[in-house]
């Protein structure tokens, strides 16, 4: 597998589970940071934002279970793959570093083991940073008519096992890089040596990939689903910056988040779905505004 590290990060494999380690970056120092990665990447999205940070903060960057450089276990049940399971994991491997609070900030995939995280981990999460993402049971609700044929790979991924696997498999490289491709606004984002490592980490993660996908559409739906209707909220600082998807697809992106936090920022960012490294910058300055807010916390 082509893989790429973060330079002046050190690594580490970081037991979660039973028979699970998850590969995990970090630098700097000060109060924890945990920056979790989207779909179909792995935590090198994060290099040219946590350079920006570790000046500030102890940056640790993991890839996430069933991604990248971290394990990948067969898919026993529908707790495998879980974003209970996974936030479950992250909270552990700050743990093991010697952080039993921290910030989180996660794209995609990331952000919405972070939402978990949040849920099940409030007295962990200082604040919660999400990029350009829904929460599960709001994301399912919004994608209806043609429209929804933005996420066609949501319910290619979400039928049950076997067959999803079998139809990527046979493209792998061409699956994968056509999300690389379509959501890259003018197709400058990814240097040729790191797209290629993204197609290289998701067609060797096929059977982890899907299974993450299938459980946004059975466990993790019914959690936020039950959460809804039990009136769970983010007690945390919440930051959310995304792509103005609501014009396309017909939704207010900052009253659905406003329904999950109460201390809720929202803003819309000129930028692709892959804005970490399209405009790291920005996305630094963002993350480091959250910060901001809650500096005057006990730790």
């Amino acid at each position: 597998m082509n893989s790429l590290t973060m330079d002046g990060f050190r690594y580490r494999m970081v037991p979660v589970d039973e028979n699970v380690e998850l590969n995990v970056a970090v630098a700097g120092t000060g109060p924890a940071l945990v920056l979790l990665h989207g779909f179909p990447q792995t935590h090198y999205m994060w290099r040219d934002v946590a350079s920006e940070l570790v000046s500030r903060h102890t940056v640790i960057v993991p890839d996430l279970r069933g991604y990248g450089a971290s394990a990948k276990p067969a898919e026993r049940d529908s707790d495998t793959y879980s974003k209970r399971t996974m936030a479950r994991d992250i909270v552990r491997v700050a743990g093991s570093l010697g952080f039993d609070r921290f910030g989180l900030v996660g794209h995609d995939r990331g952000a919405l083991v972070g939402v978990r995280a949040g849920l099940d981990h409030p007295s962990a999460v200082r604040y919660l940073g999400i990029l350009d993402v829904l929460p599960t049971a709001d994301s399912w609700e919004v994608l209806r008519g043609v429209d929804a044929r933005v996420a066609w790979h949501m319910y290619l991924m979400a039928q049950p096992s076997g067959l999803p696997e079998k139809m990527i498999r046979a493209v792998a490289p061409e699956f994968f890089g056509s999300f690389l491709d379509a959501w890259d606004p003018d197709g400058s984002t990814f240097p040729p040596a790191v797209r290629q490592h993204y197609i290289d980490s998701s067609v060797d993660a096929v059977d982890s990939v899907v299974a993450d996908y299938r459980a946004t559409a059975g466990v993790d739906l019914a959690m936020d689903l039950q959460d809804r209707a039990d009136g769970a909220r983010l007690t945390m600082p919440v930051g959310v910056i995304s792509q103005d998807w609501g014009s396309q697809l017909g939704f207010d992106a900052a009253s659905l988040w406003g329904a999950w936090a109460s201390d809720l920022t929202y803003e819309p960012i000129d930028a692709g779905h892959f804005m970490a490294e399209e405009k790291p910058k920005e996305i630094a300055q963002f993350i480091t505004a959250l910060s901001e807010r809650v500096e005057a916390e006990p730790r």
